[in-house]
């Protein structure tokens, strides 16, 4: 899948917290992944409360993309 589409659906899915979130999460803004308790820094919220907007985002992702499987999410404690 091209990166500009990818990016065209997260803008429409995903709420300006959510796409953050992942994008950090994941390095899609700068190639640079960060763990959930960078991100929770980063943000000034808990590490439990990224997690949470991660896994709603990808499930979210999961539907527009129209994917069967269930996501698989490492946390990282």
């Amino acid at each position: 899948m091209q990166v500009k589409k990818l990016y065209q659906k997260m803008a429409k899915v995903l709420r300006s917290r959510e796409r953050t979130v992942i994008e950090l999460r994941y390095g899609l803004a700068n190639g640079a992944s960060k763990t959930q308790r960078e991100i929770a820094k980063l943000l000034g919220i808990s590490r439990s409360y990224v997690s949470r907007i991660e896994k709603r985002a990808i499930k979210k992702l999961s539907k527009a993309f129209n994917c069967n499987t269930e996501p698989i999410i490492e946390d990282d404690e």
